[in-house]
C-alpha cells in the first residue's frame, strides 16, 4: 500500500491510499478520513460507496462531510468501487482513472 496525498481539516486527518487489488486485479484507490478522537479511542467507521462513474474522489471533492465527522469522531473510508482501465466486457469508455502517482508529476 502506498500513501498517495495526505491534508488536515478540522483537526483531522484525510489520507488517499493506494493498493494493489487480488480482486478487482489491479491497482485501487481509497480515502480515509480520520477524525482527532481516533488516537486515543476506537470510532465507528462509515464506509461511503460512490456509483460505478465515481471515484474515491467525489466525495471528498463534492461532499461536505469533514466538520460533522470530527464533530462526532467518525472515521469515513470512500473506496473507489470500480476497477478502472481494465477493459473488462461491459464496462464503459468514459470513467474515470484515479490520479496515480507517476501522473502527479
Amino acid at each position: 500500500m502506498k500513501m498517495i496525498a495526505q491534508n488536515t481539516a478540522f483537526g483531522a486527518v484525510q489520507g488517499v491510499f493506494a493498493h494493489e487489488s487480488i480482486a478487482c486485479k489491479g491497482e485501487m484507490t481509497f480515502a480515509v478520513y480520520v477524525p482527532p478522537q481516533a488516537t486515543r479511542e476506537l470510532r465507528p467507521v462509515l464506509w461511503y460507496l460512490s456509483g460505478l462513474t465515481c471515484t474515491h474522489a467525489n466525495v471528498m471533492e463534492k461532499g461536505e462531510y469533514r466538520r460533522l465527522a470530527s464533530e462526532l469522531g467518525l472515521i469515513v473510508v470512500c473506496p473507489d468501487t470500480s476497477p478502472r482501465g481494465r477493459e473488462l466486457p461491459g464496462e464503459p469508455t468514459n470513467l474515470p482513472r484515479p490520479l496515480s502517482l507517476d501522473e502527479s508529476k
